[in-house]
């Protein structure tokens, strides 16, 4: 039988890459497809590209607020990556699930890894790149990083990539569209996994005498 138990109607979605795998490219091609699901803003103590906003793609905060954010309970995960912190809010991820909203979380392996503690249903999707030679040439091509942080990152992908084998479902990133639509079939199908219909529509369950496990 299903357990439903602590199951909301929206569901939660990590998706995890190494820098330069398309990531990004990938969520925001998904969202504008997709316009039910909310992308999850995290706070980060990096410095803003010239092409992002507070508040859009990140909330940028110092290192002193963050760790009092950290220490007073209000990340759902928090990690140190490349010399910079990331978070996610806790409360607000919980809130817009209950409400029936779909979230989408940019994450690293180790914030997947935390997330999964205190929600056992998200589902974890890595992106792959076709190859490490693609993955320096789009980091490169992109023209947001100095050489030697290039460099660290590419070091660093070996790292992240091996985590791959701990996430529900991988993608090949080699064509854009192919892995676009398969992005998008994943979270078609996890939206009819029993516990999110049975929430999203329990007086169509209970008229039909439909009952799920909730222990």
């Amino acid at each position: 039988m299903t357990n439903i138990h602590n199951t909301s109607a929206g569901s939660l979605f990590m998706v995890v890459a190494p820098s330069g795998a398309g990531k990004s490219t990938l969520v925001n091609a998904l969202l504008a497809q997709e316009p039910s699901i909310k992308l999850s803003i995290s706070f980060t103590t990096r410095a803003p590209r010239p092409s992002e906003q507070n508040g859009r793609e990140y909330h940028f905060t110092t290192e002193k607020d963050f760790l009092a954010r950290r220490a007073a309970g209000e990340f759902l995960e928090s990690a140190e990556v490349h010399g910079n912190y990331y978070g996610t809010s806790r409360i607000l991820i919980a809130e817009e699930m209950k409400a029936g909203t779909d979230v989408l979380l940019e994450i690293d392996w180790q914030g997947a890894h935390q997330v999964k503690k205190q929600f056992p249903h998200a589902v974890g999707i890595f992106i792959l790149p076709p190859s490490i030679t693609a993955l320096e040439e789009r980091l490169k091509k992109r023209g947001q990083d100095e050489e030697n942080v290039i460099t660290r990152r590419i070091l660093a992908a070996g790292g992240e990539i091996a985590h791959a084998p701990e996430f529900e479902y991988v993608i090949i990133n080699q064509e854009f569209a192919t892995a676009l639509a398969e992005l998008s079939s994943i979270v078609r199908a996890t939206r009819c996994r029993f516990g999110q219909q049975a929430v999203r529509n329990a007086s169509l369950f209970a008229q039909l005498g439909i009952h799920a496990n909730v222990d």
